[in-house]
């Protein structure tokens, strides 16, 4: 397996050495940078190109909201991590909106954190319990744009291309997805990433969001 190279961001010392130990015990996973804030983070991520960020939210100098949203539209590689004491909507949907694939409190346990490290690497949104309960009452609030017919939704997509941004939406990563259609991974990467440039989004969680308020990845939408 392929060693994850992590940047950690963060402003508080105590916590950024503890994070560290914890990510240094597991084999799979290496820390190649820590920055202090989102400014260092934009200008760290940008050269050193780490395969995931552990991002916390309030800091100085610049939040993790906008240096998420800034890498994101640069190295759309990159998957963000937030971890952070903010558990509020506003922050969690923010954080979202920008691009993030992943939220956790800072109360995670190790194998929490790993957990969620291999997951967002390997494509996949994930989120802490509590979070992940925000996230599902936020969308079933949400009345849909195409209630009545969800497959009038994005009529730029092919049907294929359709079907695969409801496997999204849905919360299915690629592998997943390549096993359910029978198709290979490369294909389903060719897809999505099509998907990504006619829906002019530059990452997984703003394709879920207009997806899931359109009413695709639900029992109703597909």
């Amino acid at each position: 397996m392929d060693t994850i190279r992590v940047m950690i961001v963060d402003d508080h010392p105590t916590f950024v050495q503890g994070l560290q130990f914890v990510v240094s015990t597991t084999e799979s996973i290496a820390v190649v940078t820590v920055a202090e804030n989102g400014a260092e983070a934009v200008e760290q991520a940008a050269e050193l190109q780490p395969d995931v960020i552990l991002m916390d939210l309030h800091m100085p100098v610049m939040n993790g909201i906008d240096a998420t949203a800034q890498i994101k539209a640069t190295s759309p590689n990159i998957a963000i991590l937030v971890l952070t004491m903010l558990e509020d909507d506003d922050s969690v949907f923010a954080a979202m909106r920008a691009g993030a694939s992943g939220y956790l409190l800072k109360g995670a346990d190790k194998d929490e954190i790993v957990r969620a490290i291999q997951a967002v690497f390997a494509g996949e949104m994930i989120f802490g319990p509590g979070i992940a309960q925000r996230v599902m009452r936020y969308f079933q609030s949400q009345p849909t744009q195409h209630e009545a017919d969800p497959s009038a939704a994005f009529p730029q997509l092919t049907e294929r291309e359709r079907q695969l941004l409801g496997l999204i939406a849905a919360g299915h990563d690629n592998s997943t997805i390549a096993s359910e259609l029978v198709l290979s991974r490369r294909t389903v990467r060719n897809h999505i990433s099509n998907i990504f440039s006619k829906l002019q989004v530059a990452h997984r969680a703003q394709a879920i969001v207009m997806a899931r308020e359109a009413g695709l990845g639900t029992k109703r939408g597909g």
